[in-house]
């Protein structure tokens, strides 16, 4: 018995724990090889005259209106079939939807940081990773891509066809409620803000960094897995770009009668991941002052 005892002392203390586990976690700043960032100030004058920001701008309004392009033409593409049995069907426009994410993600993360989302500059917002000016400006940009993007599928689709389709603009599917297509818009973008903080959180890749990861993969599976949950709902928002610039180019009473509901709901999804990652898994200890 003493003699097992002894191999279990010795296994111990030959491999100890790599990383100290629940609250000693959150407090084992010893050693650290990361340095938070300081809190982006609310107004940055300086930042108008900076060419970086206008290329930022415009890295958003690309990217955006790539992604409605593709997005858009896909949910087109899956209407014009009489069956969807015959087409990539809804589980393709998730695959578009997430994919497209993944893609410009990593494309433009190192220009503009790759939001192509009003809800996810919010959340980033909110937490202080940018300023009110660089926010503000990049909601523009996106509403203004976004139109554009569904603009040019009406091209391809023709007046007639994208009309009678409903131009992939973003409503509450029958025996749906309001209070749940709200729900879901809430939640769904709750779990992309949520999974953009951690995919992009500094502590973490310096804690982790023994586990590779890829940013844009998680934000993209994750865009994959809401559209999966909330297509049959509401068509999946989680994205107030998508959902304007659908509805200004569809501009029928059907795509404007819930769209509140698809900037509301994605606003405080974000604000509700941004008070979570800060508060909860940023996990800064309160010290006594003793």
């Amino acid at each position: 018995m003493e003699a097992k005892e002894q191999d279990v002392s010795l296994g111990a203390n030959k491999f100890p724990e790599r990383q100290p586990i629940g609250i000693a976690a959150q407090s084992h700043d010893d050693g650290k090889d990361y340095k938070e960032p300081p809190p982006a100030p609310l107004f940055e004058p300086s930042e108008l005259t900076s060419w970086s920001f206008y290329r930022a701008g415009i890295a958003e309004f690309v990217a955006t209106f790539l992604f409605l392009y593709i997005t858009i033409l896909t949910v087109m593409g899956v209407n014009r079939s009489e069956s969807k049995c015959k087409t990539v069907g809804i589980q393709g426009i998730a695959w578009s939807f997430g994919g497209m994410i993944f893609a410009l993600v990593y494309c433009t993360a190192g220009i503009s940081g790759g939001h192509i989302n009003p809800a996810v500059t919010f959340g980033l917002f909110l937490a202080r990773k940018l300023s009110l000016t660089r926010a503000v400006f990049y909601m523009v940009m996106q509403t203004l891509g976004a139109i554009c993007g569904a603009g040019v599928v009406k091209g391809f689709e023709g007046k007639t066809f994208y009309t009678n389709k409903n131009g992939g603009a973003n409503f509450v599917a029958p025996g749906y409620t309001k209070g749940d297509g709200l729900g879901a818009e809430i939640v769904g973008t709750f779990v992309l803000v949520y999974t953009v903080f951690s995919a992009t959180d500094a502590k973490r890749s310096a804690r982790d960094s023994h586990v590779p990861i890829l940013a844009p993969l998680p934000i993209g599976f994750a865009v994959f897995l809401v559209h999966l949950a909330t297509i049959p709902i509401t068509g999946t928002g989680i994205n107030p770009a998508r959902s304007l610039g659908a509805a200004i180019i569809f501009n029928k009473d059907l795509g404007w009668d819930d769209h509140w509901i698809f900037w509301v709901g994605p606003f405080i999804g974000a604000a509700l991941a941004a008070l979570y990652h800060t508060v909860v898994i940023g996990a800064i200890p309160f010290k006594s002052s003793n």
